[in-house]
């Protein structure tokens, strides 16, 4: 699946979304399932393609203040979240991770007691499962497919370069880091 298809594809649930009133995810697998098996599969691995190349400590540390800490299992779903903002969004927080800063519903948790929500979408990292499910009526079918689709690829995976690690609890650091989203989440008082 091409880039173009795969951003289009998550345009497309966006606005099903929003004229629907349905969550997100539940019309990402209606417009996945509508679509051969092969695509399914494809966009499951442009998928993964885009969520490993945000697994980087600065997007990590974004994460962290937006939820106020993030495990490994809650960044999975971050990076899940940022993918259903949109190409745009996703291509500004790969960027830069404090561009998040600006975005409104980042905004607006910052004023949250319960930030859990916000850009941690865990049902979107398990569309095109669902997808196959809803085809096929067995919820193994996608994983069997998805190891045969995997061997057929002949490229290897190599590891993410995840960049410079640093204390997400220095608050020093993580306000010279990610400024905006510092002054929204950290406490500004001397």
């Amino acid at each position: 699946m091409e880039i173009d298809t795969f951003w289009d594809v998550i345009e497309a649930a966006q606005a099903g979304a929003a004229a629907t009133g349905e969550p997100f995810d539940e019309v990402l697998v209606e417009q996945l399932a509508k679509r051969p098996r092969q695509e399914i599969l494809e966009y499951a691995e442009r998928f993964d393609e885009l969520h490993d190349a945000l697994y980087r400590w600065d997007v990590w540390a974004a994460a962290y203040l937006i939820g106020g800490g993030c495990s490994d299992d809650s960044f999975m779903d971050f990076r899940a979240g940022v993918i259903a903002l949109g190409c745009q969004w996703y291509q500004r927080v790969a960027a830069d991770p404090d561009s998040l800063g600006s975005h409104p519903d980042v905004v607006q948790a910052a004023n949250l007691r319960d930030r859990s929500e916000v850009l941690f979408y865990e049902d979107v990292n398990y569309a095109a499962s669902g997808a196959f499910e809803r085809i096929t009526g067995d919820a193994d079918a996608f994983y069997e497919a998805w190891r045969s689709f995997r061997e057929a690829d002949t490229e290897s995976d190599n590891a993410v370069d995840m960049g410079e690690d640093f204390d997400f609890d220095d608050d020093r650091e993580m306000r010279r880091r990610l400024p905006r989203l510092a002054a929204l989440f950290l406490d500004t008082s001397p």
